[in-house]
């Protein structure tokens, strides 16, 4: 070879090595998808773990290894597929009995205490008449062998598998993002079992409702939404009718208005969301739903309607309601069918979409107009479809529903950068709930470290996030959500329909740090009955040789690809001297009032005393979950 040809190959095979050096190390592009984490100073392992801190419920021990091997960009379109192998979580579901009924087979398998007492005297196991003679405990044993015999079930035995499935769902499963999406948009579209006529449909509400539509436009989510048993109930809708002068509809109504308010008014709701409880005789349209449509599922508070616009929404939502079930069933609406039959009441107008029924005799047939829409007189069961549509496209939803996202998976104050990216996108697709977050993760913003683990645990993300980063065995969750209570987040029990707070300020207070370090030396010295831990296991079955190895060890385990040295810093007094050995903190209740007060104040403050030893390897572990840095993700 010449020395010509030879340097012409060795610069052709300098360049090659070159290129592919450069492209090996830049994120690739997947599905649309690219990260700019290097241009914003992270390297692959810190991005890696900035993912799994907002896309699941917390690492578990090698994940941010897996990560890395498998591509950043690979993961997250997997993620957003949901397309991860979940047959270890299905065994661990196989147990429970209820999650596959439908709303009818639960509103029959599950009714209210009162309905139950009401079904034994009306067929003779309890006489009417001796109710309230006969002692509690005798009517207690006659109603648990009616319940047995007729194959009944008590509410609070699907309430409990509700929960148990959420805690083992969010713990174990490997598609997480679903997982957290199906998490966000409940509580976003909530509604809540303190009103107990909603308990029979909020398993199917989060599991055909919720769950399939986590990504898809977000158009159809607030259609599946809006017409679920669950929500129409929450937000009493299914009660609702337009009031029209019609002299064929004045009957009906008249006996639809006494049903509901028999219903209604002696029910022992105690929720706000009972318009009539104080309204007795009154009648009409159902301002409650719509109000909280524009509010708080679609506009935003500030997204320009007016409250002409609430009641006019209200009234083209009139005639949303339910398909008979249950208790609902033997009505008016009950007898209307059978009297003249499904096919006869489509061609009059009426709509039935598995346990969403629009009564068309109930809806307001007047002209409306919506924030400038006309919608002309003699409509149906569209008009509501329109509108669901208008509001899903508006742009005051779109920055509103981005502003949630961003808040989130950002941050408590995201940047209006961002924001703007991501609204542009949900206007552009057609709200579009995949494209909008790859809009968000494709941006340097979500990439910035001054918005790394800004964001703070909820008790749920604190609960979930130790069972993974332990890699615990739990074989009771309901002991979980009991901790769960303790540190204020009763999940699927939120009254408001807002949902929980997204933000810092509602989870961190002296009574929630108190009890969130009390969590984490219960978990980890196993006295959570029925979560099982191996610490030793976490780091290849060998023991630290001392407190403060234990402490560096198992903080670099439990909260990877962070700067550790500060919070060792702080947490190691705790270990080593001897006048703050004694003042592990055992009490649910703060001796300071100030809400304000930082973790480490706690530490100086004089608490019940511990009988061990504080250098033990679970209470080092323990100090660790129920430190401040634990509690960001």
């Amino acid at each position: 070879m010449s020395p010509k040809k030879f340097l012409v190959f060795s610069l052709l095979f300098v360049f090659v090595i070159q290129a592919f050096l450069f492209y090996s190390e830049k994120p690739k592009q997947i599905n649309g998808i690219h990260f700019p984490y290097q241009a914003q100073g992270l390297t692959k392992r810190q991005a890696a773990a900035h993912l799994v801190s907002r896309f699941t419920f917390g690492a578990t021990p090698g994940q941010i290894d897996e990560l890395v091997t498998m591509g950043l960009e690979n993961w997250f379109a997997k993620q957003l597929d949901g397309s991860f192998n979940e047959d270890t979580l299905q065994q661990m579901l196989s147990p429970f009995q209820f999650l596959n009924l439908s709303n009818t087979q639960i509103a029959n398998t599950f009714p209210r205490p009162a309905k139950i007492l009401k079904m034994a005297v009306e067929d003779g196991v309890i006489a009417k008449d001796s109710v309230e003679l006969i002692p509690k405990n005798e009517v207690k044993i006659k109603l648990a062998a009616y319940i047995k015999e007729k194959n009944l079930h008590a509410q609070a035995d699907l309430v409990r598998e509700l929960i148990n499935q959420k805690i083992i769902k969010a713990a174990y499963a490997n598609n997480q993002l679903q997982e957290v999406l199906t998490d966000f948009w409940f509580n976003h579209f909530n509604v809540a079992l303190s009103k107990s006529q909603v308990i029979p449909f909020v398993l199917a509400y989060e599991r055909d409702v919720i769950r399939p539509n986590v990504l898809v436009k977000f158009n159809d989510l607030l259609l599946a939404t809006s017409q679920s048993p669950a929500m129409l109930t929450y937000l009493d809708n299914f009660t609702s009718f337009g009031d029209n002068d019609s002299v064929q509809n004045s009957r009906f109504r008249k006996r639809i208005e006494e049903e509901r308010i028999n219903k209604i008014a002696n029910s022992d709701d105690t929720t706000v969301n009972n318009p009539l409880k104080n309204r007795r005789g009154k009648s009409g349209i159902n301002e409650n739903f719509a109000r909280e449509l524009m509010e708080l599922h679609t506009l935003g508070v500030d997204g320009g309607y007016t409250q002409a616009d609430v009641t006019q929404a209200a009234r083209v939502l009139s005639g949303w309601s339910i398909y008979p079930m249950g208790e609902l069933a033997g009505g008016q609406i009950t007898r209307l069918i059978e009297s003249a039959g499904e096919e006869k009441l489509k061609e009059r107008g009426f709509v039935r979409n598995g346990d969403f029924f629009f009564v068309q005799s109930r809806h307001d047939i007047k002209q409306k107009q919506i924030l400038g829409k006309i919608y002309p007189e003699n409509g149906g069961y569209q008009e509501g479809v329109d509108l669901l549509s208008m509001l899903a496209h508006h742009k005051s939803t779109a920055k509103f529903i981005c502003k949630k996202i961003a808040v989130r998976f950002v941050s408590d104050n995201p940047p209006q950068s961002l924001i703007e990216k991501m609204s542009k996108t949900f206007l552009e697709k057609d709200g579009d709930i995949k494209q909008v977050l790859i809009t968000m993760v494709n941006s340097p913003e979500f990439w910035s470290k001054q918005v790394l683990r800004e964001k703070t645990k909820s008790s749920f993300e604190l609960v979930i996030s130790s069972v993974r980063a332990l890699n615990a065995k739990v074989v009771s969750p309901f002991q979980l959500y009991k901790q769960l209570e303790k540190m204020g987040q009763k999940i699927y029990y939120y009254q408001a329909p807002t949902g929980f707070p997204d933000r810092a300020d509602y989870w961190i207070n002296t009574g929630a740090l108190l009890n969130r370090m009390n969590f984490g030396i219960e978990i980890s010295s196993q006295q959570i009955r029925g979560t099982r831990v191996d610490l030793l296991k976490l780091n290849n079955n060998h023991e630290p040789e001392n407190a403060e190895a234990a402490l560096r060890t198992y903080a670099r385990l439990l909260m990877p690809e962070r700067d550790m040295e500060p919070t060792i810093k702080r947490l190691l007094p705790l270990l080593t001297d001897p006048s703050l050995k004694q003042k592990l903190l055992k009490s649910s209740t703060a001796t300071k009032s100030d809400e304000s007060m930082e973790l480490e104040d706690l530490f100086s403050e004089e608490y019940n005393k511990p009988k061990s030893e504080m250098n033990s390897l679970a209470q080092v572990v323990g100090i660790i979950i129920g430190s401040p840095e634990f509690q960001r993700r």
